[in-house]
C-alpha cells in the first residue's frame, strides 16, 4: 500500500506512519510536492491524505488529482482527512473527484489533531490538551487498522449525510477558502532575518528569498507550515499575530 499526502505541521503525515505502521504494511510513502511522487502511482491499492480545510479539499491536492486524471483509473484508494474541529465530507470531497475519473474509493477516515491555525487563538489549546488529541488518535487508528486487517474498511466522510453536514456546517459560507490558492500570506520584514525556513519547506514553492528577507506570492495552499516553524513568528496568514506554533513534534 503506497501513500500521498499533503502535512503542514506534520499531522496528516503522522498519521498516514501510524495507520502504515499498524497494518504492518510497508510501500512507498510520498509527500504530495515530493519530485518523485508519481512513483506511488506504482501500486495498486493507494492512500490519498491531507488536511481538511472548511470541510473541503486543500486546492493544492485538488490541483493533484486533476493534473494526475490519468493516474487514477482503476485504482483503490483509501482517503486519510485530519481536522481540527470539524470534517464534514472531508473524504467525500475528494472521493466524489477520484471516482469521475474511475478511482475505486475502498474506505476513508477522519481523524481529529492539533488545530494548525497558529494565528487565531480562539482555536487554540495548550500543549498537554493537544497531547491528549494525538494519543486518542493513535488509539482510534490503532482500532481502525484492526477492522482493515479483518477487511472492514470504514467509510467515514463519504455518505449523503456526511455531504449534507459539509456542505450546509461550513463549505457554503467558506466556498472560496480552497477553491483556488491563497495571496493572504503576510511576512512581517522587520522580523524576518531571511533564513529560508519557510522558502524550504513551502510545498506550492510560494515563498522565495529576496535581498535577504522572505517574499510571498499567490500559490498559498493555507497548509501553515512555515507559520508553525519561522524561528521568528515572522509570517501570519488568517490572523494578524502567531499565538502558537503547532508542529506535530511538540506532543508525541
Amino acid at each position: 500500500m503506497n501513500a500521498i499526502y499533503l502535512s503542514g505541521t506534520g499531522n496528516t503525515r503522522y498519521i498516514v506512519n501510524k495507520l502504515l505502521d499498524e497494518l504492518g504494511r510497508k510501500g512507498t510513502v510520498l509527500p504530495i510536492e515530493s519530485e518523485d511522487v508519481k512513483k506511488a502511482f506504482g501500486g495498486d491499492e493507494i492512500i490519498l491524505a491531507y488536511p481538511t480545510m472548511f470541510s473541503n479539499i486543500p486546492y493544492l491536492v485538488r490541483d493533484f488529482i486533476n493534473k494526475n486524471q490519468n493516474e487514477w483509473k482503476g485504482k483503490k484508494i483509501f482517503l486519510i482527512t485530519t481536522m481540527g474541529l470539524f470534517a464534514g465530507d472531508g473524504t467525500g470531497c475528494a472521493a466524489r473527484l477520484l471516482k469521475k475519473y474511475g478511482a475505486v474509493i475502498t474506505g476513508g477516515i477522519q481523524i481529529n489533531m492539533p488545530d494548525s491555525i497558529g494565528d487565531c487563538k480562539a482555536l487554540k489549546k495548550t500543549a498537554e490538551q493537544n497531547k491528549v488529541i494525538v494519543k486518542k488518535a493513535e488509539q482510534r487508528v490503532a482500532e481502525i487498522a484492526k477492522k482493515m486487517k479483518e477487511g472492514r474498511y470504514p467509510r467515514e466522510g463519504l455518505s449523503f449525510w456526511a455531504h449534507l453536514a459539509g456542505l450546509f456546517g461550513q463549505r457554503l459560507w467558506f466556498y472560496n477558502k480552497a477553491m483556488s490558492y491563497s495571496n493572504k500570506l503576510k511576512i512581517d520584514g522587520n522580523k524576518c532575518v531571511g533564513c529560508g525556513i519557510c522558502a524550504k519547506g513551502c510545498p506550492t514553492q510560494n515563498i522565495k528569498i529576496t535581498d535577504g528577507k522572505a517574499v510571498a506570492s499567490s500559490q498559498c495552499t493555507m497548509c501553515y507550515r512555515c507559520v508553525s516553524y519561522c524561528p521568528r513568528q515572522a509570517i501570519t496568514l488568517l490572523g494578524k499575530e502567531v499565538y502558537q506554533q503547532a508542529g506535530i513534534e511538540k506532543y508525541t
